[in-house]
């Protein structure tokens, strides 16, 4: 089956399109969106590139990244964008990541995304376990994957260069039977 979208009350989860390029560079270069990112910001042709090589990309595929963008509803605007990745060696274990436009973080959106996310992962994908990394100065991204109820599992101090300094990390995930013992699939 094709995938198309995943959608929330206020949210459509969808490939981004080649026409979402301004609303993409717009957040993007935000230097607020990629302080926690290993990009500073992104050229048009940076933009339209990195459009172009996941516009195509299909979920479930072991080792590569599959990229939503978020739009919202009422004005049905790219906001953000969320990706997910099952383990090349274990693809019943995923990674996840986000990206949230500066003015709609604080809002519930990235809960909201990755909410329908991790749903489809674990009942569409099987997924048996949903990761992600966050450093360790990320208060808005810790805050985010702990109301996911997501275990922090790990704390990697000082192990990946970054921007010119060591940083640190924190891995936090979540096991599909802890996520459904305290969520309800949508639907």
């Amino acid at each position: 089956m094709e995938f198309t979208k995943l959608e929330t009350s206020r949210l459509i989860l969808r490939p981004i399109e080649e026409k979402n390029v301004e609303d993409f560079l717009y957040y993007r270069s935000n230097p607020d969106v990629a302080r926690y990112q290993y990009w500073e910001s992104f050229m048009p042709d940076q933009a339209l590139d990195y459009i172009k090589k996941y516009r195509y990309s299909k979920p479930g595929i072991p080792g590569e990244w599959f990229q939503l963008g978020i739009l919202h509803k009422e004005t049905n605007r790219l906001i953000g964008d969320c990706a997910l990745k099952l383990d090349e060696f274990e693809p019943r274990n995923a990674e996840v990541g986000c990206n949230l436009s500066y003015d709609y973080q604080k809002r519930g959106i990235a809960t909201e995304a990755f909410f329908c996310v991790f749903n489809y992962a674990f009942l569409e994908l099987k997924v048996h376990r949903i990761s992600a990394i966050t450093d360790c100065e990320n208060k808005a991204s810790i805050k985010l994957l702990e109301r996911l109820n997501m275990r922090r599992e790990a704390h990697f101090v000082k192990n990946v260069w970054f921007k010119g300094k060591w940083g640190s990390e924190y891995s936090y995930s979540i096991l599909e039977e802890e996520w459904f013992n305290i969520n309800r699939p949508l639907g």
